[in-house]
């Protein structure tokens, strides 16, 4: 009989921890999960990824209703209530988190509710809603609580006017316009769902452009969409000061510039969930981010404690976390090789949307790594032409000795499903990843996916001998 109540104990039930605990039982080990919210799913389910898709999904049905002509002989143009959208999206949450709910079950994982606290390396206090506590140890555990939106203290998130990207999902009316502040990822997705449903939307961005981190044709293109829609896009600008009140929300600028709106959504960074993990009591530190450093195998600077999700940082999204709470649990019994992920690909729900694999332009110019450029617009695509999703593009970045793909980024309807096509190629070893393979293989007529193809017939012809 083992000295712990568990091989495996998981802090937080998100991506990351599902992840861990299922795989730490399919290798025959005692497991269970501790979870801080009533319901099991973590912020991915509750307030991240699965409500924000579903909103974007149920505008862009919306403006593909009311920009396709045929449809005028139904009826006149939709507008959608923020209300509305919400209903759709917490359909979807409650189906997640039935089928969620069944893994644990199935799987004979313990779920517990309540807020976990290390009271030392081996045991957890738990508390619950209703003030009970209770004490588990367990031999290791993975720390996989997640993170939440960074609140500076000069600005008053209690007020019914100002939100979060947590908060922003109880809004229960429709303003007519919003300010936006951080134009990352998350600002920009939301930037798209409000200007699609007829919201005045400025965006604030403390960068030189969108997204910097994407390639520079496709965060040119990403801007021009959203000023296409409607948002309003300063660049270079930060906040001074935010005065809300019953009529509105003021925000003063650094510059001198006051920007006034219905309500504030604020979305400029996210800090992990680790404040009061008892981490003292361990020995262990977070960042000033409240984020927690790993090694190559997920493990802490405690021996026996691993950590993965967003609470780690870096890359920050549910499909990583599902991989990295994997790769912790195998590091936790004794696997000695698990996959560090750092090969992800990029998926940015906007309207349209982006996602992107390997290298951009400015990396491969600064390595001074000889590439050339073949392009596929989706304009010029049967399939594109029959379904209205004309807007965007699939670009393709080779060496131009090898052939050797280097890059992909893709602009348009379902670019996060296209891009798999380029990254299941990009992986293939033994010379099987160049430009060659979409020339002489057959795709299905007519095709989103044929657009690889046009692209690399494309960038062959800009290369002489070809």
């Amino acid at each position: 009989m083992s000295q712990y109540d568990y091989d495996l104990l998981v802090i937080g039930s998100g991506p990351a921890g599902e992840s861990a605990a299922l795989n730490a039982v399919k290798h025959g080990q005692r497991v269970a999960i501790v979870e801080q919210m009533a319901t099991v799913g973590g912020a991915c389910t509750h307030m991240g990824t699965i409500p924000s898709k579903a909103l974007r999904h149920m505008v862009r049905q919306a403006i593909r209703f009311n920009r396709t002509p045929i449809f005028r002989d139904i009826g006149n143009p939709r507008t959608l209530t923020y209300p509305k959208l919400l209903s759709h999206a917490n359909q979807v949450i409650d189906k997640q988190v039935a089928m969620r709910s069944r893994f644990y079950y199935r799987n004979q994982i313990r779920l517990i509710q309540g807020h976990a606290r290390f009271t030392d390396t081996h045991r957890l206090q738990i508390i619950s809603a209703e003030g009970q506590e209770e004490y588990i140890t367990a031999k290791k555990f993975v720390i996989a609580t997640g993170s939440r939106p960074y609140r500076p203290d000069n600005i008053d998130f209690n007020h019914p006017r100002v939100y979060d990207s947590d908060s922003i999902l109880a809004m229960t009316n429709t303003p007519r316009k919003l300010l936006i502040y951080g134009a990352g990822v998350i600002g920009c997705e939301y930037a798209s769902i409000f200007s699609g449903i007829g919201i005045k939307v400025e965006l604030i961005n403390t960068r030189d452009r969108l997204l910097e981190f994407l390639d520079d044709e496709i965060s040119d293109a990403l801007s021009y969409h959203l000023r296409h829609l409607g948002v309003m896009i300063r660049h270079r600008e930060e906040y001074s000061k935010v005065e809300a009140s019953d009529s509105g929300v003021v925000m003063s600028l650094q510059s001198g510039k006051q920007l006034h709106a219905d309500a504030l959504l604020w979305c400029n960074g996210r800090s992990g969930n680790t404040h009061d993990l008892g981490l003292e009591n361990i020995g262990l530190e977070a960042d000033h981010r409240g984020q927690l450093q790993v090694d190559e195998h997920y493990q802490t600077a405690v021996n026996n404690i691993y950590a993965a999700g967003d609470v780690i940082g870096w890359p920050s999204l549910a499909s990583a976390a599902y991989d990295q709470g994997r790769s912790a649990a195998a590091s936790a019994r004794g696997k000695e090789h698990c996959r560090f992920v750092d090969d992800v690909p990029t998926g940015i729900y906007t309207l349209p949307e982006i996602s992107s694999v390997g290298k951009t332009e400015g990396e491969l110019t600064a390595a001074k790594v000889p590439y050339e450029v073949g392009r596929a617009f989706f304009k010029d695509t049967a399939r594109g032409q029959i379904s209205g999703e004309t807007v965007g593009m699939l670009k393709l970045l080779f060496h131009v000795d090898t052939l050797e793909i280097l890059g992909i980024h893709c602009f348009g309807a379902e670019a996060a499903e296209i891009i798999h096509i380029g990254q299941v190629v990009m992986k293939q070893e033994n010379g099987g990843n160049t430009l060659r393979y979409f020339v002489t293989t057959t795709f299905n007529y007519p095709t989103m996916a044929e657009a690889y193809r046009t692209a690399a017939l494309n960038g062959l012809n800009r290369l002489a001998g070809y």
